[in-house]
């Protein structure tokens, strides 16, 4: 069976490298353990480095976080839906919030606990995701300053999450330029300005950070080591926090080329054929992972001599060439992860997950 492993060094590698980048900032940060999907012993990994916040969009994964270590503060990282108002008050410290009228119920219901819950507003700057519009800020805020058991903590946005936009120095300027604004308007401090994830993360390292963004909320980098402006590792991280490994469930060699009239395959795509190779074999390996579980395109091939043909809903099909390293039946191949491969990878009930 295909199973994911998690390396404990390269973890605490990568958190202890992102730890003192922010300690020499000034900047504090989160742990983002969404792409963990709940999974206890991975969560616990995280905990065991010494994380004392930790986000995550799932009420269900904060739920297990706050039984590994309540004493842990939780930050839900969307817009609260009105059905799990209550459970987010109950396993959330903070949230994130857009709605004046879900502030208003998480106030009700933090009241009803007898607990203070806290908030950080989001704020719109581009990407079109979610975010309260800038010129509705100032009336925003005044609403929510009225609400009782609620304290306003950060304010804060997404870059890249949705359309691409890439974060500027100019973007985060204009993002702590409205709390300055919101606290000589109400006289009131605001502790974060929290434009930081991980794509933010390079205009750290080339010192075009504004000074004034001091909360990060970290997941990609953390797992992959990933610089999102040119997709290249950051320099000192690992990338491979994560690896899946593949058995070979059949090898043969094959033509290149198939035989008969062609039509859409299971996900509507019609090969289309290069001439160059009719006549050609190599050997094919069949490995035991496919649709179901993840896209081939997060696929990132572990040898170089490993090339990807395509998947049905429960196989990967690979090309290996002339066999140079005698693949056979029970062998394992390994592969990198993309970020999106890993979190389907880690949704899936068919995939073990293990850690070393």
């Amino acid at each position: 069976m295909a199973y994911l492993k998690l390396y404990r060094d390269k973890l605490r590698h990568n958190y202890e490298f992102l730890q003192n980048l922010f300690k020499d900032h000034d900047i504090e940060w989160g742990v983002v353990t969404k792409l963990f999907c709940g999974n206890e012993a991975y969560i616990r990994e995280v905990i065991d480095l010494g994380a004392r916040e930790i986000h995550d969009s799932r009420v269900s994964n904060l739920k297990v976080i706050k039984s590994i270590d309540p004493e842990v503060q939780t930050v839900y990282i969307k817009p609260p839906p009105k059905k799990y108002i209550k459970e987010i008050v109950q396993y959330a410290d903070v949230s994130f919030n857009t709605e004046l009228s879900t502030i208003r119920l998480l106030s009700e219901e933090a009241v009803r606990q007898d607990r203070k819950h806290m908030v950080i507003i989001m704020i719109e700057m581009g990407d079109l995701r979610e975010g309260v519009m800038r010129e509705e800020l100032i009336d925003f805020y005044g609403e929510i300053f009225r609400l009782p058991n609620i304290e306003v903590i950060g304010l804060g946005t997404n870059l890249n999450c949705l359309h691409g936009v890439m974060p500027s120095s100019d973007k985060l300027i204009q993002l702590a330029l409205y709390k300055q604004i919101i606290e000589l308007k109400f006289n009131r401090k605001i502790r974060w300005v929290s434009g930081g994830t991980t794509v933010v993360l390079p205009l750290i390292l080339r010192g075009d950070l504004p000074d004034t963004v001091n909360h990060f909320r970290i997941g990609e980098a953390l797992y992959f080591g990933v610089d999102l402006f040119s997709c290249d590792i950051i320099d000192g991280m690992e990338p491979s926090v994560m690896e899946l490994f593949t058995q070979v469930i059949e090898i043969h060699e094959k033509p290149l080329v198939p035989s008969g009239e062609l039509a859409a395959n299971p996900q509507g795509e019609t090969m289309q054929i290069d001439e160059d190779l009719y006549g050609k074999t190599a050997f094919r390996a069949i490995l035991d992972i496919g649709y179901l579980d993840i896209q081939p395109d997060f696929l990132i091939p572990k040898s170089k001599d490993i090339e990807i043909v395509d998947a049905s809903s429960d196989m990967l099909v690979v090309n290996v060439g002339q066999n140079e390293r005698d693949l056979k039946v029970g062998d394992t191949v390994r592969f990198q992860l993309k970020y999106v491969g890993a979190l389907g990878l880690m949704n899936s009930n068919y995939i073990d997950k293990y850690v070393e």
